[in-house]
Parts: C-alpha cells; sequence; structure tokens
C-alpha cells in the first residue's frame, strides 16, 4: 500500500497559568484537528511541519520536542487506499499575524479539556496526552542544542593545498551546507559556534548568512586541537552551551563528536519513550558517530545543572 507522508504542528502556550494549544477547523471536511500536510518533493518533516502552520494559520513557529506519529488509512487522489503517516512537533510561537490560509477557516485556542472535547479525530489526543504530561514534568518548554557533522569535504587523497584544516567541502557538502537554512530555522537556532577548519565553516556559513549573524570559532572543537590537547576543552564548550540556553548549533568533526555528545548522556530526563529514544540515539551516535553533514538535535529543558535533554532527533541532510 502506498504511503503518504505529511507533517504538523501543536502549536502551545500558557494563558492564566494554564496550558492552551492551537487547532484548526477545515470546512471542506467540517473537522477539528492538528495543522498539517503533505511533504514536498525531497523536503524535510520538520521543514514541512513549520512551512505547513505558516501556509495553513499564518502563524510562524519554531519547533520543540517531536510528538507521537500517526498513521491511518486514506484514499489517495486516484481513488486508491493508501496509508497517511504524519509526524508531529509541539512548537511555540514567535511571528505571524495568524491570516488563515488554504483549508483552514478557523485557528482556535483551548485549554486541555476543551481541546479533548473539540478534536474530531481518536488519533489526534495522543498528541495532546503528550503534550500535557509533558508540561505537568516541567519538560514541555524546550530550546534546541543541535550538534552537526561538518558536510562531505574533498578527500585528503584528492587534496592539493597542505593545510589540512583548509579542505573545502565538495558539491555534495555544499548541497547539504544549503540543506541546513530551513532546517535549523524550522528550530529557530539563533547562535552558531564550530570548528576553525574550513569544511566545518562552510556548512554553517550559508545559515548565518541567511539569518544575519556570526558563527563562533572555537580551535579546540577542530581535529589538530583534539589530536594534541585531548578534549577537556571541547567538554568546557559544551558546558557553556549548556549554561546560556540558547537555540544553538555546533559543528564539528568525526573524531571530536563523541567528546561532544557524550555528557548529553547524563542529561537525559528519567523515565518515558522520549528518554528511552533519546538514550539510545546518543548511545547510537557514540557507538557509530553521525553520518557527514547530519544534524543531531537534542530538544534541553532548563539551563546550566538542571539542563536535562528531554528528546534527540537525527536528522541527515
Amino acid at each position: 500500500m502506498p504511503s503518504i507522508r505529511a507533517a504538523g504542528t501543536v502549536p502551545w502556550r500558557h494563558r492564566a497559568g494554564a496550558l492552551e494549544v492551537a487547532l484548526v477547523h477545515r470546512p471542506k471536511y467540517d473537522d477539528w484537528s492538528w495543522t498539517k500536510g503533505k511533504l514536498d518533493a525531497d523536503e524535510l518533516w520538520q521543514v514541512a511541519a513549520v512551512r505547513e502552520t505558516l501556509e495553513e494559520t499564518g502563524l510562524h513557529v519554531r519547533l520543540g520536542m517531536p510528538l507521537p506519529p500517526t498513521a491511518y488509512r486514506v484514499l489517495d487522489r486516484t481513488g486508491h487506499p493508501a496509508t497517511k503517516q504524519v509526524r508531529y512537533w509541539a512548537a511555540t510561537v514567535v511571528g505571524g499575524v495568524g491570516s488563515l490560509e488554504n483549508e483552514i477557516d478557523e485557528v482556535v485556542w483551548l485549554d486541555v479539556p476543551g481541546t479533548h472535547d473539540r478534536l474530531d479525530y481518536a488519533h489526534d489526543r495522543q498528541q495532546l496526552r503528550a503534550i500535557q504530561r509533558a508540561d505537568l514534568s516541567g519538560t514541555l518548554d524546550t530550546w534546541p542544542l543541535v550538534v552537526v557533522r561538518h558536510g562531505r569535504a574533498v578527500p585528503r587523497s584528492a587534496y592539493k593545498g597542505g593545510r589540512d584544516w583548509l579542505r573545502p567541502l565538495n558539491a555534495v557538502g555544499e548541497r547539504q551546507a544549503r540543506a541546513l537554512i530551513p532546517l535549523l530555522a524550522a528550530y529557530g537556532v539563533s547562535a552558531l559556534y564550530s570548528s576553525t577548519s574550513e569544511r566545518c565553516v562552510a556548512t554553517l556559513v550559508p545559515y548565518a548568512q541567511a539569518i544575519g549573524t556570526e558563527i563562533h570559532l572555537r580551535q579546540q572543537l577542530s581535529e589538530e586541537s583534539f589530536a594534541r590537547k585531548g578534549g577537556h576543552r571541547v567538554v568546557k564548550t559544551m558546558e557553556h552551551l549548556l549554561d546560556a540556553a540558547e537555540p544553538v548549533a555546533i559543528c564539528g568533526h568525526g573524531p571530536v563528536l563523541a567528546t561532544m555528545i557524550k555528557p548529553l548522556l547524563a542529561r537525559v530526563t528519567a523515565d518515558g519513550d522520549l528518554a528511552v529514544s533519546a538514550r539510545a540515539a546518543i548511545t547510537g551516535a557514540l557507538d557509530l558517530n553521525l553520518e557527514k553533514g547530519e544534524a543531531f538535535v537534542c530538544h534541553v529543558s532548563g539551563a546550566g545543572v538542571d539542563a536535562k535533554v528531554v528528546a534527540v532527533e537525527r536528522i541527515p541532510t
């Protein structure tokens, strides 16, 4: 059976101490559900979720923790049975005027009981329950710490420049760097850190230019410095990012990534499905490393010694 891929968000906020979420009404079906839509060709799920939310509600959102996915049977455009797979994220509104577009004629913010009663599909209540549990546990409000392995570079055997730290990205790596623009934007990344090596800096340059910000260069993240001096300063850099609690992406090299990622394992929240998958993702990255160009998105609640990793996503570009 063919599969239809779609992505959406559940925007949330607090009003008068109560959790509220946004749901939408589709006049074509006369139903209330979450904002969502189909992925474009070669589009990442996360990028589609943000795009569809903007297109349907006029709201700019920043993605938070992933929510339970949904799969159900529908008819495709030719009238044949298909499975619709929908992935969701919690999201916070960061802009937009809320002008309605496409198939939506109304957006409402309701508290949890009101939303439970208004939703027309039982499977949509999975996401509502997940958001409510996270809110009650104090882990709904998160910020992203994105560890990026640099994109594919010109092979050492083919590089004629002499100094390895100047070795540039190849065409595939340049494409991966461009793909990071909408992905990092979906998470609202505002701070950028990188090894001083060209292939790491170049991986983040397109996004830095897109949002008009600088890249903070850290020599301790380079392969050369790591080989000479070890990982103590790398760990300190990660601790600094956890203290700052700012949406951030940090780009490094394969040999250095384990030292960057390992401290996050002890920060994973105590229990729940997201904690289990977060531990598995971190352990997998430590065992097999990240792919070149991959984004390792850690959703972090709190700051400093209180910072906890709530969820982890591994996203190839």
